[in-house]
C-alpha cells in the first residue's frame, strides 16, 4: 500500500509541474491557435521515431510528426479503421515467393529538415532497429519496433521509389505491421552523427541519437518545435505537408504528461489544458454540465490479466482460469466507470469475422465459478493465492487501480486472494517483454498490460504464438503449443481475406476456450475537451488523428 501511496504522490507532483510550465508559457502563446493536451504518461514518448509510453506514444509523438509506409484510417467515427497508404501507394508480394514485399514509394515527399524521402530512407530505416552492424543501429528503439513486427529481416531498394521487404517467412500480416515503423530522415541524424563527440562510432551514434529525439526530423504533420523531457513536447504545423487533408489548421500542440486522473480533469475545468485523455470517472456529469465535450467509442483495445503459464503457475488448471473470468463484475465495474468500457466476450465481439463461436462463454456467474474453483481445491478457507503486477497510470490502462480493486474484491468472492504488484507504467511495459520468468516480473503471476486489437498479429498472435516468446514479443505467459502454431500459420499464409478471416477466426474460438487472459474490459477511449476544439472524429481505433482539427 505505501508504494502505491508513494506512486500518487510522485504523479502528483509530476502533474503541478506540468499544470505550472502551461501556465508560465500561456501568455507567450496567446497569439496562436494552440491546443494543450494532457497525456496519462509520466513522461513525454519518445520523440527519436520509435515511441515508448506503449501506444500513447505513437498517437502523441508517432503519427503527428512521423509517417509510416502505412497508415490507419482514421477519419471515421462509424466504420472500424482501416489500413490506407502512408508513404508506400502501394504494395505486393512476389508471385513466386511470399517473403519478398514490393512497396511503391510516394514521390516528393519532404523530410523537416527538407531533405528527400525515397527508397534509402526506408532502408536506414529498417536497418536503425534490425541490422546491429549498421553505424545507426540503436539498440533502445529495437524492443518497441522489432517486438511488433518479428518477422521483418532487411529491406533492399530496387530504385528510388521503390523497396523490397523480406520476411522470415510468409507473412500476411506485415503491412498491418509496418504501421508500427515511423520514419526519421537520415540525413538529419548524418548531421548529428557528424557533429557528435567520441571517438567510436557507437558512442557517437548514441550521442547523434540523443541529439535528435532532442531536434527530431520526421515527414509528419506537425514539426518538433520544443522538447523539455518530462515536462513538455511543443509541435507546430507542418504547412508543407504532403497529403492536404491531414495539413494542420491548429499551429501549435502543447502536450504535457498529467499520469493522474483527478490532475488531469482539473486542469481541464480549470482551463489550463484543452484535452484530457482518461478524465476521471466520477467527473463526467461535471465535465459535461461545464459544456465540456466527451468523445468516446467501442474501439479494438483490451484491458485484461494476461495469465502465467509457466511451471508452478496457479494458473496452469483451466479451471481456475475459467473460473476467474467467470467471476469478474463487469456491468458493476461499467458503473463504476461512469459507462466508460465495453464488456468482453473474448479478444473481439461476437459478429466480428474472427469470432469463431468459442464453447466457453464469458459471463458473469460466480456460482459457476466456485464450482470450478472447489473442483480445483480451492474454498473461502483455502483461497487461491495470486500475484498481479499492475500500473498506477498510463497509456491505455484506463483507471487501473480502482478497476484492479475492483476485480480484487469481485474475486475474493470466488476463493481468490488476489495481491498486487504496484509500478510505474513504462516500467511495467518494459517488463512486459522480458516475460514472466525474468526478475523484473517480481514473482507475479499476471500483468495488466491493455493491448490494441486492430490486427491479427497485435489482437492474437503475439499472445499465443511458441515463436513470440520473450524477448521476442508480448507471450510474457509462455503460452503456446504446437495446436495454437499451426492455426497461426495458417492465418499468415493465408492471403486472401475471406481465407484469413476464418483462419483467425478458429484461432479466436481456441484462444478463448484455452483462456489465457482474464478479459476485464474494453475500452473505448473517453477523452473529455474544451468545445473550443473543432473538427474532433474519435475513430473506432485506439488512435486519433490531431491533424484535421482546428480550435477556435
Amino acid at each position: 500500500m505505501n508504494r502505491m501511496i508513494n506512486l500518487h504522490a510522485r504523479t502528483a507532483r509530476l502533474s503541478c509541474a506540468a499544470m505550472a510550465l502551461a501556465l508560465a508559457t500561456g501568455g507567450a502563446l496567446a497569439q496562436e491557435k494552440v491546443l494543450r493536451i494532457a497525456m496519462t504518461a509520466a513522461d513525454i514518448p519518445r520523440t527519436l521515431g520509435q515511441p515508448d509510453q506503449g501506444f500513447e506514444g505513437n498517437r502523441f509523438t508517432g503519427i503527428p510528426m512521423y509517417d509510416a509506409l502505412t497508415h490507419w484510417d482514421l477519419s471515421k467515427a462509424e466504420e472500424a479503421s482501416v489500413l490506407i497508404p502512408g508513404l508506400a501507394l502501394s504494395w505486393t508480394t512476389d508471385a513466386k515467393d511470399k517473403t519478398k514485399w514490393v512497396f511503391k514509394l510516394r514521390r516528393g515527399v519532404k523530410f523537416h529538415d527538407g531533405s528527400d524521402f525515397n527508397a534509402d530512407a526506408v532502408v536506414w530505416n529498417v536497418r536503425k532497429v534490425l541490422d546491429k552492424d549498421a553505424v545507426h543501429f540503436d539498440a533502445s528503439q529495437v524492443g518497441v519496433t522489432a517486438s511488433r513486427m518479428p518477422t521483418l529481416r532487411s529491406a533492399r531498394k530496387i530504385d528510388d521509389l521503390t523497396v523490397e521487404l523480406t520476411t522470415s517467412e510468409p507473412d500476411a500480416f506485415l503491412p498491418l505491421n509496418l504501421t508500427n515503423l515511423f520514419m526519421a530522415s537520415p540525413a538529419h541524424w548524418q548531421k548529428k552523427f557528424d557533429a557528435a563527440a567520441g571517438a567510436a562510432p557507437a558512442d557517437k551514434a548514441k550521442a547523434a541519437w540523443t541529439a535528435f529525439a532532442a531536434d527530431a526530423s520526421g515527414s509528419g504533420p506537425f514539426k518538433m518545435a520544443r522538447f523539455v523531457p518530462r515536462e513538455r513536447l511543443e509541435v507546430v504545423a507542418n504547412k508543407a505537408y504532403w497529403d492536404p487533408k491531414r495539413t494542420p489548421k491548429i499551429d501549435r500542440v502543447v502536450m504535457l504528461p498529467m499520469p493522474e486522473a483527478n490532475a488531469r480533469t482539473a486542469a481541464l475545468l480549470s482551463n489550463q489544458v484543452d484535452w484530457i485523455e482518461a478524465p476521471a470517472p466520477d467527473a463526467m456529469s461535471t465535465i459535461r454540465s461545464r459544456g465540456y465535450s466527451l468523445y468516446f467509442n467501442p474501439q479494438p483495445h483490451v484491458w485484461p490479466w494476461q495469465l502465467s503459464f509457466a511451471e508452478g503457475s496457479p494458473w496452469l488448471d483451466k479451471r481456475v482460469r475459467h473460473a476467474a473470468n467467470l467471476c469478474v463484475d463487469r456491468l458493476g465495474l461499467v458503473k463504476l466507470l461512469g459507462g466508460m468500457m465495453g464488456v468482453p466476450k473474448g479478444t473481439v465481439p461476437p459478429g466480428h469475422p474472427w469470432w469463431g463461436n468459442p464453447k466457453f462463454d464469458i459471463r458473469y456467474d460466480p456460482d459457476a465459478a466456485k464450482k470450478l474453483m472447489a473442483e480445483a481445491g480451492h474454498s473461502a478457507s483455502k483461497p487461491l493465492k495470486v500475484k498481479i503486477q499492475i500500473s498506477a497510470s498510463g497509456s491505455g490502462q484506463m483507471q487501473p487501480l480502482p478497476m484492479n480493486e475492483f476485480v480484487q474484491q469481485s474475486l475474493k468472492a470466488c476463493f481468490f486472494d488476489v495481491q498486487f504488484d504496484v509500478i510505474e507504467w513504462n516500467t511495467l511495459f518494459t517488463n512486459w517483454r522480458k516475460g514472466v520468468k525474468d526478475a523484473s516480473a517480481n514473482g507475479s503471476h499476471a500483468i495488466n498490460v491493455s493491448y490494441a486489437a486492430m490486427d491479427p498479429f497485435f489482437a492474437m498472435v503475439r499472445f499465443t504464438s511458441t515463436k513470440t516468446f520473450p524477448p521476442v514479443s508480448n507471450n510474457w505467459g509462455y503460452f503456446g503449443n504446437a495446436e495454437f502454431d499451426k492455426l497461426i500459420a495458417d492465418a499468415r499464409n493465408s492471403f486472401d481475406d475471406k481465407a484469413r478471416d476464418a483462419a483467425l477466426a478458429k484461432l479466436h474460438a481456441r484462444i478463448v476456450e484455452e483462456a489465457p487472459f482474464v478479459w476485464i474490459a474494453h475500452d473505448v477511449g473517453p477523452r473529455a475537451m474544451s468545445a473550443k476544439v473543432k473538427g474532433v472524429v474519435q475513430p473506432k481505433s485506439w488512435f486519433i488523428d490531431i491533424a484535421p482539427m482546428s480550435i477556435e
